[in-house]
This record gives C-alpha cells, structure tokens and sequence, in this order.
C-alpha cells in the first residue's frame, strides 16, 4: 500500500507565501493572487518564458526578507505588522510618505516614549530607513538563495524598494536598471490590496497616480488598458490559480528534496525574533531523536521531524512587539501569543502531503492535563508524535534565551521538564527520550573560515541579535574592538549583514543557545 504523494515544490512555497502574508497583514492568498496577476500582465507584454518564471516566484516572495528585520521595525514603528499593512496604501514618496512615518513611529507605545524614538529617527530619517530596507534586501536575497529559488529571483527581490523615478531605496536604482520582473512584481502586488479594498476603479487610479513614480509607465499603460481581465476570477480560487500558473507546477519534491525546502522555512521563520535562531532546527533533531528512540515507525519519525522545521511558522502572524517584550504581558497579547499554533495551522493544512504534519505541528504547545493552547486538548487527543514535539519544543525553548529570562542551563532546563512531566503537562516517557538525545554531544561540521575562537564567539552573540555595544559591554571590551571584529568575520564569512551573519552561523553550528 502506496503513501501520499510528496507535495510539489510549487505548494510548498505557496504555503510559505500565506505565512508571508500574516507577516504583511494581508489576507491569506494575497501574494498568490499577486503572482497570478503579474503572470497575466507578463503575458500581456509579451515577456519570454523564463522572464515569466522569474516574475511568478518574484512575487510569490518579495516580502520573505520583511520578517528577517521584524525586530528593527518593532523599534521604530512598534507593531511591525500594522505597519506594513498600512503601508499599501501610501505611495512612499513625498509628503504622505513624511506624514506616514510620523503617523506611526513608535506606534502603540506611551507618548514619552514615542517622542524620544521619534526625535531618533528624525535625526536621520532617510539614512535610517536606507539602512532597514538595505537590510531587508540582503536578507531576501540570502532567504531566496537558502531556498534554491535562482539567482533570477535572488536579483530582483533585492529591488524591491526601488522606484521607477529613481527615489527608492536603498540603491536608487532607477528605470530600467531595475528588472523588469521586480517592475511586474511590485505593481502587480500593490494593486491586488488596493483592487480588494477599493475594487477595480480604486486600483486603476492608484496605478496612474503612481505612473512614472513608483511605477514603470509602460507597465501601467498594459495594465490600465484591460484592467478588468487582470483581475478576472483572481478571488475565486487564487490557491489553485497560482499552483496552475507556476512554471514547474508538476515538479514534486522528494525526500531529501522536501526536508531542505523545510529546514529553509523553518529558518525563515526564526529569523523573525533573533532569540529564537536555529531553533527549528533544534527542536527537529531532538523531536526525530526521540521518536526513534521510542520506536516510532519510520513515518511517524519523519512527520515529527518536519513538524520540528515547520512548528513555529505561525509566529510571523505575532507582532514582535510582543515576542520582544521584556515585561508581562496582558491579556489581549497573551491571546495572540496564543494564536501562534493555529497560524501555523491555517498554512500548513493548504499544502496535501503535508498535513499529517500540520496536524503535529499544530500541537507543539498542548498539555497532557489539558492546560496548553490553542484549543487545550487533553491527553487522549494527543498521540505520541504530538508529545514527543511538545517535549522536544519544551527542552529546546528552555536552553534558548528569551527578552525576559536567559537560557537555562543544561541541568536546569531538565528540571523544568521534569517538574512540568510530574505535574502531568508533559508525557514522562517522550521526556525521558528527549533529555536522552540531548544529553549526546553533536560533532560541528568542518568549516574553512579561518575564524579566532573571539571572532566565532562574537559571530555567535551577533546571530543572537546583540547590538555592537550589548556584546561590548558583556565580553568587557571597547565597542570599537567589537565593531573591528564584527567587520573582519563579515568579510572572512562573505556576510554584510546580521542576517546573512546569522545563517552562516546556523548552517555552520556556531549558533547554540548561550548560558547567560
């Protein structure tokens, strides 16, 4: 008796798109109904083949680098993703650009507060901006290459600030120095929000308002002459329509093919609090760990093994406003905390041969007695898969820091798991495995980048998402010895950014959770 088929490579990146767009504020769907809109617009300027291909996967992931600087944006504009949902709507150019940034600096913090981070990025507006949309550039274009999607891709994502008149960031790149798939992307993409919110006359006029600005003219001119026909039917069932116009629509992934997307995503998605690096992928080594340890079948290991690299993709619908805080939270911000399962939930179960998976995923964070969340399912609803994550996410979380605690210990995060095991939370025997692969020692792969042992340990508290004078003060070192050799890993690694920075760190084991 024959399994599922492997999911094809295309729903695998069209789930990862509606994790995007939690992350943007959108709808679901929104970057497949953008993708499908730009397809048809390529047709209709009769683009070649592999222009179109590039154009499709362009927009599908223009915005995956705008989670990797979440926490930059939460310190400037508070509630990173109320922020980049109202930023559809403004043409960033001009006075209601200026009038949009003072709008929301420091968005849902206390007037005090907003002042001071005000008057911080006043002093240099537009270099600070440059400086964040520099970083989001790099980030997707790494993203993108992390992720195999071509070096096509990989350039024209990295435009996605620019703008046609030249007054785009962090380049300004101008006219036709901007490829003309990251042209189709970026009107197709903007003119889906303001199509659903303001119908097709609302798009139009924004179009035209934006045309030789934003816009390049002859693509505005191709889109305003039929716009009704763009727009056809792209709401009825955009998941399909997308998966139908992808150029590889039929490629399916093998094993080994699906796990390297997934380890990619399961990146992508601790990108967006620096605590959290390589967590993912900790939480899949000890969980397939431990599942073998139990004799679980060879399905089951898999499926526990995904659900560690995708387990957490829901936290990019979480506002890092909240994952940053220090303090309690209230409330309303715990109940979105505790939303993040069933996010990654709502983008799992679209893609078929991966919904054994969304289903484990989904449950990382239920307890035996009833007591976890989202929906506090007890122990009769949770089988060993779900148990042995819960436990695998229990260790792996403790040994990481967090905005309000340091990493715990080896010892003591195994108390905490054996305290949580006797108050009946946590299963004993998926407890016991998990602290038993994690009591092994993992050999570091071979690297060749010549790093001190000073530079491998800034590298790692740089992945951690360390400021220059954070890691100063805690090594006892000037901070311009830190930025000396922050800037000499840079260049040994090939990074120029702490994302680029943090992936190496991650791919090359350098990024393990620290003691405080």
């Amino acid at each position: 008796m024959t399994g599922p088929l492997p999911p094809r490579r295309v729903e695998v990146l069209a789930g990862l798109s509606v994790a995007i767009d939690l992350g943007l504020g959108q709808p679901a769907e929104h970057m497949l109904r953008s993708a499908v809109i730009a397809c048809r617009l390529s047709d209709r300027l009769g683009l070649s083949r592999e222009q179109r291909a590039t154009i499709y996967y362009s927009t599908l992931v223009m915005w995956i680098g705008c989670h990797a600087d979440s926490q930059e944006y939460a310190r400037w504009f508070g509630d990173d993703i109320a922020v980049r949902r109202d930023a559809y709507l403004v043409d960033w150019s001009g006075l209601p650009y200026l009038r949009f940034l003072v709008g929301n600096v420091g968005r849902g913090e206390p007037l005090g507060r907003r002042l001071k981070t005000m008057t911080d990025l006043f002093r240099n507006a537009r270099g600070q901006i440059a400086l964040l949309v520099h970083s989001h550039c790099m980030s997707a274009a790494a993203l993108a290459r992390h992720m195999g999607l071509g070096a096509d891709v990989e350039q024209a994502i990295a435009h996605t600030f620019e703008r046609f008149d030249g007054g785009g960031l962090p380049g300004g790149v101008s006219g036709t120095d901007i490829p003309i798939e990251m042209r189709v992307a970026q009107l197709a993409d903007t003119a889906e929000v303001h199509h659903r919110i303001y119908g097709v006359d609302g798009a139009v006029a924004m179009v035209r308002n934006r045309r030789g600005g934003h816009f390049d003219p002859d693509i505005v001119d191709a889109f305003v002459a039929d716009p009704d026909a763009l727009f056809l039917g792209v709401a009825d069932d955009p998941w399909e329509q997308a998966l139908w116009a992808a150029p590889d629509s039929d490629t399916r992934l093998d094993g080994a093919g699906l796990d390297d997307l997934l380890v990619a995503i399961g990146d992508f998605a601790d990108l967006k609090c620096p605590c959290a690096l390589g967590h993912s992928r900790g939480v899949a080594a000890l969980a397939e760990g431990a599942a073998v340890r139990l004799g679980l079948s060879e399905a089951d290991v898999d499926t526990v093994r995904r659900a560690g690299f995708l387990h957490d993709v829901g936290r990019i619908g979480v506002s890092n406003q909240i994952w940053s805080k220090a303090g309690e939270l209230t409330a309303a911000e715990w109940e979105r905390v505790r939303m993040h399962p069933y996010l990654t939930d709502r983008v799992l179960t679209r893609i078929p041969g991966l919904r054994e998976v969304a289903s484990v995923a989904r449950s990382h964070h239920e307890h035996l007695d009833g007591t976890g969340y989202p929906l506090g399912m007890s122990g009769t609803a949770l089988g060993r898969p779900e148990r042995v994550l819960a436990a695998a996410v229990a260790y792996q979380s403790a040994r990481e820091p967090r905005p309000y605690r340091e990493a715990l210990s080896v010892s003591d995060a195994a108390d905490r798991l054996e305290r949580r095991a006797s108050a009946g939370a946590l299963d004993v025997d998926c407890i016991d495995a998990v602290l038993a692969v994690a009591g092994h020692s993992r050999p570091r792969a071979r690297r060749t980048d010549t790093l001190t042992p000073r530079e491998t340990e800034i590298l790692g508290l740089v992945a951690r998402g360390m400021s220059n004078r954070e890691i100063a003060s805690r090594l006892v070192l000037s901070e311009k010895t830190v930025r000396n050799h922050v800037e000499r890993t840079y260049a040994k690694i090939g990074a120029s950014n702490r994302v680029g920075a943090s992936l190496y760190a991650l791919q090359n084991g350098l990024a393990g959770p620290g003691d405080g």
